[in-house]
Parts: C-alpha cells; sequence; structure tokens
C-alpha cells in the first residue's frame, strides 16, 4: 500500500515546524542585531498590524486568481490529500495563502535595515524606470497567455505586475538603498518553499498540468511554481520594508511635531512669566 502525503501533512512538516522555529529565533535576532532594537514594544506591534494588513490583501488577491487557474486546469490535487474544497481550491490552499506571509515575514524580522527615509537623487526617474520595467513584466504576461504552454507562466506575471507597479511606484529609491536586505529577505525563503513544493509535487499533492506549462525545470520543480513563489515573496518584503519606513516616518513626523508644539507653549510661557 502506498502512502499517500496530504496536503494537511505538507502544512504540519514544512510550514508549522518553519514558523515555529523562525518565531522562536526571533527573539534572539531583535535583541542582538543593530538597530532593531532601538524599535519599541509598539513599532513591533505595528509591524505586526503591517503583517496582518498584507495578509489580508494577499488573501483577497490570491484567491480569484488561484481559483480561476484550479478552475481551468493549470493544477489539480491528489485524490483524498486534501479536507474540504471552497469554491475550486481546497481549504488548505486558503491556509497557504494566510501563512506564507507570516513565515516570510518572521525571516525578515530577523534582519537589520535603516528606517531612515533616504534621499534620492532622481526619485521621479527611478520610479518611471520601475514603472516601466512593471508594465513590460505585464505585458510579457499578457503575450504569455496566448499559448498553452506559457499560460501558467504568464498568468503568473500579468498577476504580479499591478502589485510591482504600485510597489515601485510608491517606494523605488528607498528599495534600491535597502536591495540586500530586499534580496536577502526574498531568496531563502523562495528557495526553501521551491524544496517544499519540490517533495510536495513528488508525492503527488498537487499535480501541474503539462499542457500549461514549459516543462521547463530547475532540479525537477516547474520554472512557473520557482516564479509563483519569487514573486510572492517578493510582495511582502517589498510591502513590509516599504511599511516600516513609512511607519518610523509617521512616528518621527508626529514627534517633532509634539517637540515643536512643546517649544512653542514652553516659550509662551516664559513670556507670560
Amino acid at each position: 500500500m502506498t502512502f499517500q502525503f496530504t496536503y494537511l501533512q505538507f502544512h504540519f512538516a514544512f510550514l508549522l515546524p518553519a514558523v515555529m522555529l523562525l518565531s522562536a529565533t526571533g527573539f534572539v535576532s531583535r535583541s542582538r542585531i543593530s538597530g532593531v532594537a532601538s524599535w519599541d514594544s509598539s513599532s513591533w506591534r505595528n509591524y505586526w498590524a503591517g503583517v496582518a494588513i498584507i495578509t489580508v490583501v494577499a488573501l483577497v488577491y490570491t484567491t480569484p486568481w488561484d481559483n480561476y487557474l484550479i478552475a481551468r486546469g493549470v493544477w489539480w490535487y491528489g485524490a483524498e490529500t486534501t479536507v474540504l474544497t471552497i469554491g475550486y481550491a481546497p481549504l488548505e490552499e486558503y491556509l497557504f495563502i494566510v501563512v506564507q506571509p507570516w513565515l516570510t515575514a518572521l525571516w525578515l524580522s530577523h534582519l537589520s535595515f535603516s528606517t531612515a527615509w533616504p534621499s534620492a537623487s532622481h526619485p521621479i526617474r527611478s520610479r518611471l524606470v520601475a514603472f516601466g520595467l512593471a508594465v513590460a513584466i505585464g505585458l510579457g504576461g499578457w503575450q504569455l497567455l496566448g499559448t498553452d504552454a506559457t499560460f501558467y507562466l504568464g498568468a503568473t506575471l500579468a498577476w504580479a505586475a499591478p502589485v510591482l507597479a504600485l510597489q515601485w511606484v510608491v517606494g523605488a529609491p528607498q528599495l534600491w538603498t535597502r536591495r540586500r536586505t530586499v534580496a536577502l529577505g526574498t531568496v531563502l525563503p523562495t528557495l526553501y518553499l521551491c524544496v517544499a513544493d519540490r517533495i510536495a509535487i513528488e508525492y503527488g499533492i498537487w499535480i501541474l498540468s503539462k499542457q500549461y506549462t514549459t516543462g521547463l525545470s530547475i532540479a525537477g520543480l516547474p520554472v512557473e511554481e520557482a516564479m509563483f513563489f519569487l514573486v510572492t515573496n517578493l510582495f511582502v518584503v517589498q510591502g513590509l520594508v516599504l511599511y516600516r519606513l513609512v511607519m518610523q516616518r509617521w512616528a518621527d513626523g508626529t514627534a517633532a511635531t509634539a517637540r515643536h508644539w512643546y517649544d512653542r507653549l514652553r516659550a509662551g510661557a516664559e513670556t507670560a512669566r
């Protein structure tokens, strides 16, 4: 009798241990890395509030796309590998969409970067260039949708382009200044999830259609799956980096305003004496 690895067991084998490990090591990392120690508890609460917001956005944005591709037959699930189907996707799929941002955010919380808002020499030009790149990605994706073999890859790129365009228009100079953090924050979760995905495919938890994929693979993993994890982790990392910068800038601005009015009131009181 062949053992059938289920989607829920996939969560317990790969996602839950990673989340627990990163949660445990995160406390140590935040106490040691430079720059992070300056964040007080309220700042970290704000950070996780940002993670919650990004998780909701990810669920809302991914669900229609995910259901459409399943309905189209781009991939499907092995017999008796899922518990419950909602729409076209199993319950475990929605759980994966929710857990992935937290997994990536936990890893990102280990990394240190300056929260000072950098000045850019050509902020408008850099944003326009980044926006143009996002448009090119989107147009390339739409072009690939016209052929069955590149349909999944095209659907991923076309779906990713609007999010990339928004993030790059808002903060291309800031993200470029922190490109090492963005790269490291994105690459490691992507590699981990690619390995986990490769194992899940091997065990038949989900099966990709040969009709809608290129047939190209990296160590047995379809390139389409690798691209999906790359862009989704990039969404999360860039979103959280920008969120932290905006929140820190807002906090600095609030503090500066408070000091300004305090100084004015104090000066007024001294004059009245």
